[in-house]
């Protein structure tokens, strides 16, 4: 329920990496006390050095996007093109062709944000999945998903046709491999479901995930050449441990055991695209605990996605990094949208938040058992936000400023562009929401702190618009100078322990 790892089986990363990141860690742990702790961000070798440079690429991605679809529709000839855009830049990039299913490929492409350089299978051979069943974990059948996610080389991965897949355990997948389930309904359900463990450059797409269950105690292969013991897992719809360069989109996702996507224990570029989220508690957790201090490294764009019924909280659950959230529609939750603890970034942009009936559940963000004199430096910022029913977001640090701009200063049409931007949330050419017929035997509701609400925070001075509160375009203050040495002393000693480790 709190992000304890899986049983390790895959090889490890490198010792001198390895020893880099625990002597990073140390330093950290011992100059804590002098500095503070949003300055420690660059701890994983394949971060970002600038993320708001990435999310201000998103942003003028979107709007390059929109901005192509308004030229088209105001011309007087209308064609195919033009009716096709939404302003999507993901699905702009490809959907709009009528011959992508010759040139799947080209997806790879299309991705946004800390996960747009996920390769997947770019470069590799198309696999079709051609039998749906999971007999045998460790020698799995050709032609069968197991088989195809083990192997080595670059693998595009496509199915011969619709197809539920129940999973005996979890399906580990290896690097460089996209799980493409474009033109059918493909279900992935059952034991374990999907693992992303010490891999990088995978790309899951087009697949309802759901019904994920605990499974394990037995050998999996993971690879043509490994196979090793596993010990029982979470029930994620889709574990990451340790792993980058991560993209999830146009999936479906609802009644897992634990989370619906939990990312962990030093993940990183990763991006979170057009899903359909329903009928869950927990459901997303992003960073293993709070004195796991690699997360600081950690992050993540959450995009376009469809936040719907049965939701509780964690869309996501934050622990350090920088968690990029924008243009989401969050349509209900019973307890909050955002949380977080151990002083993520929290950078929410353009997002709809309806908040539910509930009055002591009208706030979108919690800070998870921290009191507000430890939070209050934390940067949490809300930019273009719209929040409607009473829906209110609590920002902090670098966040604050003018906190909430008239509604006559945003354009009247942004409820409208959060509609068109996720109107293809979701599994394409199926239902958006397959849950109705599923059984769901896993999982209570419970909080995530027994103390309820510690985030807090009053209202004050809301502007209200017809049930709408437009969120602040104030721009963040400037790093300080001591965050640019800090910085530079850190990759200094990632350089320098990286590529000497061994002679000391």
């Amino acid at each position: 329920m709190f992000g304890s790892p899986p049983p390790r089986m895959l090889p490890p990363p490198p010792p001198h990496n390895l020893f880099t990141i625990q002597l990073l860690a140390l330093l950290i742990f011992f100059l804590s006390p002098l500095v503070s702790s949003s300055y420690f961000n660059l701890t994983l070798p394949h971060q970002h050095p600038y993320p708001e440079a990435v999310a201000l690429e998103v942003r003028r991605k979107v709007n390059a996007s929109l901005s192509t679809r308004r030229q088209l529709l105001s011309n007087s000839f209308k064609d195919q093109q033009a009716q096709c855009l939404t302003g999507n830049p993901i699905d702009d990039c490809w959907k709009c062709d009528a011959n992508w299913a010759n040139n799947r490929q080209r997806l790879a492409d299309c991705g946004i944000g800390f996960g747009q350089a996920a390769l997947g299978g770019k470069g590799g051979q198309i696999y079709i999945v051609s039998d749906s069943s999971d007999h045998d974990a460790v020698n799995p059948t050709p032609g069968t998903l197991r088989h195809a996610v083990i192997q080595d080389e670059p693998l595009w991965i496509v199915f011969a046709g619709n197809m539920q897949i129940k999973l005996k355990h979890e399906l580990i997948v290896n690097s460089f491999k996209t799980i493409d389930g474009r033109g059918a309904i493909v279900e992935i359900t059952g034991g374990g479901c999907i693992t992303l463990q010490y891999v990088s450059n995978v790309i899951i797409h087009n697949v309802y995930i759901y019904n994920c269950v605990p499974s394990g105690n037995t050998n999996i292969r993971s690879s043509p050449t490994h196979v090793g013991w596993r010990g029982i897992s979470d029930g994620d719809g889709i574990s990451i441990f340790g792993s980058r360069n991560i993209w999830i989109d146009h999936c479906g996702l609802s009644h897992c055991t634990d989370g619906l996507i939990d990312a962990i224990m030093g993940s990183t570029a990763i991006t979170i695209s057009n899903n359909f989220f329903t009928h869950h508690n927990d459901v997303m957790l992003l960073g293993h605990e709070d004195q796991y201090l690699p997360d600081s490294g950690m992050q993540v764009t959450i995009a376009f996605n469809h936040f719907g019924v049965g939701l509780v909280q964690r869309m996501p659950r934050c622990r350090r990094g920088y968690i990029h959230v924008v243009n989401n529609d969050f349509t209900e939750w019973k307890m909050y949208a955002i949380g977080g603890s151990a002083n993520p970034t929290i950078n929410s942009q353009g997002n709809r938040y309806i908040a539910p009936s509930d009055p002591d559940a009208k706030e979108v963000t919690k800070r998870v058992d921290t009191g507000e004199k430890e939070w209050s430096d934390w940067n949490w910022r809300t930019d273009g936000d719209i929040l409607v029913n009473g829906a209110f977001f609590v920002p902090s640090g670098e966040g604050l400023g003018p906190q909430y701009a008239m509604a006559s200063s945003v354009e009247p049409k942004s409820s409208g562009l959060i509609d068109q931007i996720t109107m293809n949330a979701g599994v394409l050419g199926g239902p958006r929401d397959n849950s109705v017929s599923i059984s769901y035997s896993g999982g209570t509701t419970t909080p995530d702190s027994a103390n309820g609400n510690a985030g807090g925070g009053s209202r004050g001075g809301d502007a209200d618009f017809f049930g709408m509160i437009f969120g602040s375009g104030a721009p963040p203050t400037p790093t300080s100078c001591t965050a640019i040495v800090l910085s530079h002393l850190i990759i200094l000693i990632l350089y320098v322990f990286t590529n000497y480790a061994a002679l000391l």
